[in-house]
Formats: structure tokens, C-alpha cells, sequence
């Protein structure tokens, strides 16, 4: 017998999906009424996998139940199994009808208004049923925990290398940003120095970029900007820009992409020690369904045509290849 029957038939699907719905609860009378049977089978289904396994998957308590260490690993596993056969029948639903399909896209709020959406807006109208989902906070979580396909950001230590692949794109500069009508965008030349004591307007202060900025400030000899406000709401941030009296960033491809250009403005300074690759990030060993794979085929040639026309006026370039196993799997 080969090992994979016999792993069939120690654990099967049925099985597979109690328990999962057992971990996630913490209840198997909750697990019983969300898959809708009854809780003697639950009971039933998880002493059968503990026997056929021979190990202890859950801690039964008067609180409810938790996973052991052995049922942590398979609660990865579980969701790894079911998201790969979610991808299959994907893949067999766009293959018969390729105008249908999903993909789950998680960035930051400002490549989501720019080059995510250029790439979508290709997409639709090639596959008008396509469906898009995007993501913009906890990223890494949200890849981890397959809630997304795959992210498009820059590569701060949260994404691991031992659980994701990443695919460079190019390397991006921040640059300070006014509304069109500052003063500040009416000056040839302008210093670190002088933006100081300048209100300023960031999604949060512990978030990336206000610690590129911050960098930046110190690097200089100089102390951190007046954060006037913070607010996760991209359209609030965008709207204080365009009074004219607050400052902000941007990245320098995202602000190129933006049809926001006209009313906000690059400011004529160099922020140091902000440069930085973006990437395509997915989990490691996970099948990308067809539209996911098309949508970085297309994210590459839009990242070709367009950092070509703005890496001398905004910072942006390509310097290094993709990885290749991360491209190689991503085609």
C-alpha cells in the first residue's frame, strides 16, 4: 500500500473539516451547529482521527477545546489542503469559462490607487466577470493565513523568507508631498530643515513609512515632524493634502500611477535613506489560481512600461531580476 493511502485512509476530507471547524471555534457543540450535524458525530469524527493518528489533537477543558501541538500542525495542514483544492476547482471553473474568476490582493492603500488599479482595470475589461478582492491592512497576516493570493509591497522584515517567496519589481524612493496649491510645491529648492515644524498628516506613526521618514529626519541631524494628524482614511489624508497646508509622502512609482497627480505635488527634495525594493509576495508552495498568475503578468508589464517613463523624474527603478524560483512559479 502506498503511503498516501494509507494517510487516506487514516484521515478523510469529512473528518478533516470537523476538526478544522472544532480549532476554529473552540466548541464542538459550536462546530456541530456551523457545519450542521450533530455534536455526538463531531465527538466521534475527532476520537476516530486521534486513534487513527495515535496522537492527541485537542485539550478538552470546562472552557471548551484547543489544539495540542500535534493538532497545530494540522490545523496548517487542513487549511493548506482545503485552500489547494479551493485553487483546483478554480483553476477547472476558469478553464471552462475563463471570463470568471478570483483573485485576493493585499497592499497598502496607496499602490492599491495606483497600480493595483491599473492592472484590474486591464483585467475587467478582458474578463468582465472576474472578481477583485483587495486587501490593505495587516498584510503579512492576511498572506499567512491565505486570506489573499499574494502582496504587492515593500519588503519589511515582517515577510519572512522562510515562509514567503518574493518577486522584485523595482526599487521606489519616498517623496514629500503638498497639495498643488502649497506654497511649499511654488519653491525651487527646499530643505529637510524647513519642513520641521510643518503640520503633517500620516496613516499612523508606528506604520513603514512614517519610519522611513523618521530615518530620513535623523540622518539629517534633525529632529522628527510635527505629526498634526493621523488617520487610516486614505480619502481624509488626501483631502487635508489638498487644503494646502499639510505635508505627507508618497511613494514615488505610487504617486506617478495616481490620477491624484494634479492635485498633489512632489516637493523638490530628496528624502535619504528611503529607497527600497517592492515586490510580488506570495506564501511559499501555495498554487496561484489563473487569474491571480495572470494579474502578476500584467502587474510586470505595467511596472515595465511605466518605470521606464518615470524612474528619472521620480526616484523609481529596476535594478536586480526576479528570483527566478518565485518567477518561475508565479507564470
Amino acid at each position: 500500500m502506498e503511503w498516501d493511502d494509507r494517510a487516506a485512509r487514516r484521515l478523510s476530507t469529512r473528518e478533516l473539516r470537523m476538526f478544522l471547524a472544532v480549532a476554529h471555534s473552540g466548541s464542538m457543540a459550536k462546530a456541530a451547529k456551523t457545519l450542521g450535524t450533530s455534536q455526538p458525530a463531531i465527538s466521534k469524527a475527532i476520537a476516530d482521527m486521534e486513534h487513527n493518528l495515535g496522537v492527541r489533537l485537542l485539550d478538552r477543558s470546562p472552557q471548551g477545546v484547543e489544539p495540542t501541538q500535534c493538532g497545530r500542525a494540522l490545523v496548517r495542514c487542513g487549511v493548506a489542503v482545503f485552500n489547494e483544492l479551493k485553487q483546483g476547482i478554480n483553476e477547472i471553473a476558469f478553464l471552462s469559462d475563463p471570463t470568471a474568476g478570483e483573485v485576493r490582493i493585499g497592499c497598502p492603500d496607496a499602490i492599491a490607487a495606483g497600480l493595483v488599479r491599473i492592472v484590474v482595470d486591464r483585467l475587467v475589461q478582458k474578463y468582465p466577470r472576474a472578481t477583485f478582492h483587495i486587501e490593505t491592512e495587516s498584510l503579512p497576516r492576511q498572506l499567512r493565513e491565505r486570506n489573499v493570493d499574494l502582496v504587492i509591497n515593500r519588503m519589511p522584515g515582517a515577510f519572512g523568507q522562510d515562509e514567503f517567496d518574493a518577486e522584485f519589481l523595482y526599487h521606489d524612493a519616498i517623496a514629500v508631498v503638498a497639495g498643488a496649491n502649497s506654497l511649499w510645491t511654488r519653491r525651487r529648492k527646499v530643505q529637510l530643515a524647513d519642513l520641521v515644524n510643518e503640520p503633517w498628516v500620516f496613516a499612523k506613526p508606528e506604520g513603514p513609512l512614517w519610519s522611513y521618514v523618521l530615518k530620513a529626519f535623523q540622518a539629517s541631524g534633525l529632529k522628527a515632524p510635527r505629526v498634526a494628524v493621523t488617520t487610516n482614511s486614505y480619502l481624509a489624508r488626501f483631502s487635508l493634502l489638498g487644503t494646502g497646508r499639510f505635508l505627507s509622502v508618497r511613494s514615488s512609482l505610487a504617486l506617478a500611477f495616481q490620477e491624484e497627480q494634479r492635485l498633489i505635488r512632489a516637493l523638490p527634495i530628496e528624502l535619504p535613506m528611503t529607497r527600497g525594493p517592492v515586490a510580488i509576495v506570495t506564501l511559499k508552495n501555495r498554487t496561484l489560481s489563473p487569474l491571480a498568475r495572470l494579474f502578476i503578468e500584467h502587474t510586470r508589464a505595467v511596472v515595465r512600461s511605466s518605470v521606464g517613463r518615470n524612474e528619472r523624474s521620480s526616484g523609481v527603478s529596476i535594478s536586480s531580476p526576479a528570483p527566478a524560483r518565485a518567477s518561475r512559479r508565479a507564470r
